[in-house]
C-alpha cells in the first residue's frame, strides 16, 4: 500500500510541476487561452506587487495580455520550487502549495532592432495554490511577490556644442 501512495505522490508532483511550467510558457508565448485554462473556475491572480492588478483569472488574463504587449521578448525562469500537498475534505493530496523563485528577463517592444538583450529584468517569488479537479490539477491562486527590478537606463541626449 505504501508504494502505491508514494507512486501517486510522485505522479502528482510531476503534474503540479507541469502546471507551473505551463504557466510560464503561456505567459512567455502570449497564449492567453492556455493561461486561462490553467485556472479553476474560481481562480484568482494577484500581480499588485509588480504594479499590476488582483482579480479573477478572466480579468487578469485580459490585463496581462495587454501588459505583455509592451515586451517583444519575455522569458520566465521559475526555480527553487517548494511543493507541499494539503488536505481537502479529509483527502490528502487534493490541494497543493508551490513557492518558487523567478527571474524574468524581457525586451521592450520598439527598441533598437539590433540588440536582442533584455533591457527589463525582474525577480521575486511566486505563491501558487492548486486544486485537484476532475480535469486534473488547476491553479486556484497565483500571487506574485516581486522583490526587485532593473529598468532600462535613460538615454542621455548628446551634449550640444
Amino acid at each position: 500500500m505504501t508504494q502505491r501512495v508514494e507512486l501517486a505522490t510522485v505522479l502528482d508532483r510531476f503534474a503540479v510541476d507541469e502546471i507551473v511550467t505551463a504557466y510560464a510558457v503561456a505567459v512567455d508565448d502570449g497564449d492567453w487561452e492556455a493561461y486561462r485554462g490553467l485556472f479553476t473556475t474560481d481562480g484568482r491572480a494577484d500581480y499588485r506587487s509588480a504594479g499590476g492588478i488582483e482579480g479573477d483569472a478572466t480579468e487578469v488574463t485580459g490585463w496581462l495580455s495587454r501588459s505583455m504587449d509592451l515586451f517583444a521578448m519575455r522569458q520566465h525562469l521559475i526555480v527553487n520550487r517548494r511543493l507541499r500537498f494539503g488536505v481537502l475534505d479529509q483527502d490528502t493530496g487534493d490541494t497543493a502549495r508551490v513557492q518558487a523563485d523567478y527571474i524574468n528577463p524581457m525586451r521592450l517592444a520598439g527598441q533598437d532592432g539590433e540588440s536582442t538583450a533584455p533591457d527589463f529584468v525582474c525577480g521575486g517569488r511566486y505563491a501558487f495554490g492548486l486544486l485537484r479537479t476532475d480535469d486534473g490539477w488547476r491553479l486556484r491562486q497565483v500571487v506574485v511577490q516581486e522583490k526587485w527590478r532593473r529598468m532600462p537606463q535613460p538615454r542621455h541626449a548628446p551634449a550640444s556644442a
